[in-house]
Formats: C-alpha cells, sequence, structure tokens
C-alpha cells in the first residue's frame, strides 16, 4: 500500500513556496473589494511587508463625485467623533463611488449562497476586533417588506377628474380596501394598528393610522445586520495601509501588460496627474466595480445608475431595513421617468395611481438611508469624481418616504442627495483565463458590501495559496464565462 505521506509533504511544501516567494500585487479600484482584499492579504499567515509589495490603485482624487455640492461631506462626523472612522486626507477618492453611497445591508439570506455565509461571519469578526459598533456603524437589525399609501405633500391637491377626491378613484395597492382615507396633517401613530398588522410596536416612525397597509418580516438581528459602508470601506483601507499596502489616488489604470504571448502579469500602466507610469506586478486583482470591463472586455460586468438620499431624523429610529412598496395617489408628484434627464415632470401631479419601491435603511447614526430604482440615462463616466446626479431622481424619493413618515419627511433634514453605479453581472472571483496573476474580483450587485470580506479573503488565497480555500467559488468562477 503506498503511503500519502510523501504527497502531503510535498502539498505543504509547495504551498509554503507560493507564499514566501516575492509578489507585487496590484489592486486596481479603491471600493469595498479593492479595500477588502488589501486586508485581508495584509491579514494572511504567509504574508511579509518584505516579500509581498502591495499597491492599491484608486482612478479617482476626489470622494466628492456623485453627491450635490450641498451634501454632506463626511458621514464621520455624524457619528462619535472619538470612535468613527476618521477621514484620512491622503486617502480622498476612497469609497468614492457604490462603496459610500450603498444601503449597507448584510444578511445570511443573500446570494450568492456559496461565500454569503462566510462573509457574513467575517463582517462579525471584523466588527468584534476593530469595534466596528463605533467606527462603521455595524448592528444587527430587521429587514421587513412593507406595503404603504402615500399621503400627499404640502402643495398637492388630491382632487382627481369629476371633482372626486382622489382616494375614492383607486383601490390601495394592496388591495386591501378601495381608498385611502385622504390626507391627515396631524395624523396619529397608533401601536394598536402596527399590532393589527403584525408589525412591531418599535416601528413607530411610520404613519400606521393612514399610510401602513400590510407588513412582512424578512429578517431578523439573527440574520441581518448593517454597516455604513463609506465609514467601513474607509476603515479596511486605513488597516490595510497601516499593514504595509501603498494606497495610490487619482491613479487611472489605463493598461494591464502582459508577458509575450500573454502568459503572466508583468505591470500595470496608469496616468496620475497628467503623467504615465509604469508599475511592475505579478499579481493583479481588477476589482474596479463597474468600470472592470474596460480593462477586462471579457468579463461582462454591467453598469447602472442608481440615486439615494440621506435624512437626519428628528430622534433616532429603530433598526429596519425597509423594502417598500407603496401607493401613489391621484395628484402625488410624478416620478421621473426612468428615460428622463432630468425631467420637470417630477413636480407635476399624478393623475392616476402608481406603485413605487423605494428602499429604507435606518441607521445608528441618528439618519435614514432610501434609495431609488436604478436608470441608465448617463453612461459610466471617466471616475468616481464625474458621477452625475440627477436631483429631480432625488426629490423623487424624498417625496415617496415623506409621504410614510413624518420623521423623513417634514420633521426630518434631508443631509446628501447623491448618485452611484452598481456593478451587475457577476459576483465574478479567480483567475480571468490562462493569465497568470491575472485575477477579477468584481460585478458584485447589490450585494456588494455585504460579499465583499469573503471576496477579499478569498482573493488573498487565491494569491498566497494558489487556490481559494475557505468557501468554494461556484458560479463566481470567471471561467464560466470566459
Amino acid at each position: 500500500m503506498l503511503s500519502l505521506t510523501p504527497l502531503r509533504l510535498l502539498t505543504t511544501s509547495t504551498t509554503h513556496k507560493m507564499s514566501s516567494t516575492p509578489k507585487d500585487i496590484t489592486i486596481i479600484g479603491g471600493g469595498i473589494i479593492g479595500c477588502c482584499t488589501a486586508y485581508f492579504l495584509t491579514r494572511h499567515s504567509s504574508y511579509s511587508p518584505g516579500t509581498h509589495r502591495i499597491t492599491l490603485l484608486e482612478a479617482s482624487s476626489s470622494s466628492a463625485g456623485g453627491r450635490t455640492p450641498d451634501s454632506i461631506t463626511d458621514p464621520a462626523t455624524l457619528a462619535d467623533p472619538a470612535t468613527a472612522a476618521k477621514k484620512n486626507p491622503a486617502h480622498d477618492g476612497i469609497a468614492g463611488g457604490a462603496s459610500g453611497k450603498a444601503g449597507g445591508l448584510l444578511a445570511l439570506w443573500a446570494f450568492p449562497s456559496n461565500i454569503v455565509p462566510l462573509s457574513f461571519k467575517l463582517h462579525d469578526e471584523l466588527a468584534e476586533e476593530h469595534g466596528g459598533d463605533k467606527r462603521w456603524g455595524y448592528r444587527r437589525c430587521y429587514a421587513s417588506q412593507i406595503d404603504c399609501r402615500a399621503r400627499l405633500p404640502p402643495g398637492f391637491s388630491g382632487t382627481g377628474a369629476g371633482g372626486k377626491n382622489a382616494g375614492e378613484k383607486e383601490p390601495v395597492s394592496s388591495g386591501a380596501e378601495q381608498g385611502s382615507k385622504g390626507l391627515h396633517k396631524d395624523h396619529k401613530k397608533d401601536t394598536k394598528a402596527l399590532r393589527k398588522l403584525g408589525a412591531p410596536e418599535d416601528l413607530d416612525w411610520l404613519d400606521t393610522e393612514e399610510s401602513l397597509a400590510a407588513y412582512e418580516g424578512m429578517g431578523t438581528p439573527d440574520n441581518t445586520a448593517q454597516v455604513h459602508p463609506e465609514l467601513f470601506t474607509r476603515s479596511m483601507a486605513q488597516f490595510a495601509e497601516d499593514k504595509g499596502v501603498k494606497i495610490v489616488t487619482g491613479a487611472r489604470v489605463t493598461a494591464i501588460n502582459k508577458t509575450a504571448g500573454g502568459k503572466s502579469v508583468e505591470s500595470v500602466t496608469y496616468v496620475k496627474d497628467g503623467k504615465e507610469e509604469t508599475l511592475p506586478t505579478t499579481d493583479c486583482v481588477v476589482a474596479a466595480g463597474p468600470w472592470t470591463r474596460r480593462l477586462l472586455p471579457e468579463i461582462p460586468v454591467t453598469a447602472a445608475r442608481a440615486h439615494s438620499v440621506v435624512i437626519k431624523t428628528p430622534r433616532p429610529v429603530s433598526a429596519y431595513a425597509l423594502f417598500t412598496s407603496i401607493m401613489l395617489p391621484p395628484g402625488f408628484p410624478t416620478p421621473t421617468p426612468k428615460e428622463a434627464r432630468g425631467a420637470p415632470t417630477s413636480q407635476r401631479p399624478l393623475r392616476g395611481p402608481q406603485i413605487v419601491e423605494p428602499e429604507i435603511y435606518a441607521r445608528p447614526d441618528g439618519t435614514a438611508y432610501a434609495c431609488g430604482p436604478t436608470d441608465n440615462v448617463v453612461d459610466l463616466p471617466l471616475t468616481t469624481a464625474e458621477v452625475e446626479v440627477d436631483t429631480a431622481r432625488c426629490d423623487d424619493i424624498i417625496y415617496q418616504v415623506g409621504g410614510i413618515s413624518d420623521e423623513l419627511g417634514k420633521d426630518g433634514q434631508v443631509l446628501a442627495k447623491q448618485a452611484c453605479y452598481l456593478p451587475q453581472g457577476g459576483p465574478y472571483i479567480g483567475q480571468v483565463g490562462d493569465t497568470k496573476g491575472l485575477i477579477v474580483a468584481a460585478g458584485h450587485t447589490c450585494w456588494g458590501i455585504q460579499n465583499a470580506p469573503a471576496t477579499g479573503k478569498l482573493v488573498s488565497e487565491i494569491i498566497l495559496d494558489g487556490k481559494a480555500k475557505s468557501a468554494r467559488l461556484g458560479g463566481c468562477d470567471p471561467s464560466l464565462v470566459l
């Protein structure tokens, strides 16, 4: 009978040789995927600053893109200044895209299922190790689906054709009744109404008297959590830099150069301050989100623009992520058409009812985040710094969430109007084709924040161990689309 001992020794020796071999690792992209990759590379048991040179290149030198000029510039100022993730001026540009303007929902019921459990667990461990509850707003929360009827905002009439009250003409979106009761300026929040709908009593920042029509729980603190995505991304970048990663912002990569025959990566060319530079590279991680296809056209990652707002509430609101379905009555401000660019129709009253589905995330810093639908009106710009905000779409969200909650409406204060491009089509994690050292980590859809830690850990293993070990790549393997 053959002994397995020599094979085991060979495998161990090979792994040690791979991890101890000098490497020049270049990460393209300063969003959450790139920053988590940098972080987990520096936490790998084989990492050595003397052996492994890691450089993270971010194309933008400003995080202000995709926000209106009157928006808040540093969310850390809303939290405890002694503990929240401080903004490093040298890192301006980090988290400038979707990683700074996402909702930050984490869930064991997210997808893809092959990496979600690992990533959810890593989020918990990161928060425990680094004080994430204070530094980036990590907490467990609830997730729920609600059906609502929006109240008309001030200045808009609910009178429809024929002089009838708009609420008398159309059924509620849930079909539960034939009309809303109209706008009540001094509506009252009633916990009995919540109980009748099966909703929890601490969801008292919604208008339960006139707006809430149906409630269904989706997630609990056992399987749902949240972070502030910008503060989380900034923290990962800082932790990585503290361990030896070089972060360069304003460095837009123009080429990934390969050896003759394309067998392996040789270098990366980028432009910074108008000057072209070439960086020797043995391992290149393309974590450029929706910009990935400009460097790797063979990877089918697409982009969709999404708008969101941040609203300061008059009091802290309970920890819920709400997936809404809101019936807008006739007379409500018309939402901006998906194909329109800055359309003035957002101020015109609706002639008939319309359903909208903004998402709302209450945050522990005294704010709520709300986002609307995606659009493809404006092409993906050169970098995150040039992202264009359509304020009409932000106003749509403000009207809609204010129509079901005074805390988000007349009693709230809008702190930010913003837009970003979400990567679609993946996620893709792993080696690209037959080119040694060329790795993609992109296309994470709306679950990028959730799945970033697992992605970073798996990429660190691919580079330093030669294969993913903590989870199977499954459908994330780019070889499936190449």
